[in-house]
């Protein structure tokens, strides 16, 4: 049968009864960020984007 602790619909992290709202409010933000896809990283991707603007380029001002 299943076991309580295989329960997928369980909460990852309980929560605290003593977290403000602010602690709450942090708590999920950080949550949501992890969540978040993130790009590739190391090999070809990383080498593109290092190459994409020379230095310098930024700021066209300093060339003469």
């Amino acid at each position: 049968m299943s076991d309580p602790t295989d329960d997928p619909q369980a909460p990852a992290a309980p929560e605290p009864a003593s977290e403000s709202p602010v602690q709450r409010a942090l708590r999920l933000k950080q949550a949501a960020i992890n969540a978040r896809e993130k790009p590739p990283r190391g090999g070809r991707f990383q080498r593109e984007q290092a190459a994409r603007i020379a230095t310098g380029k930024s700021k066209p001002w300093m060339s003469r």
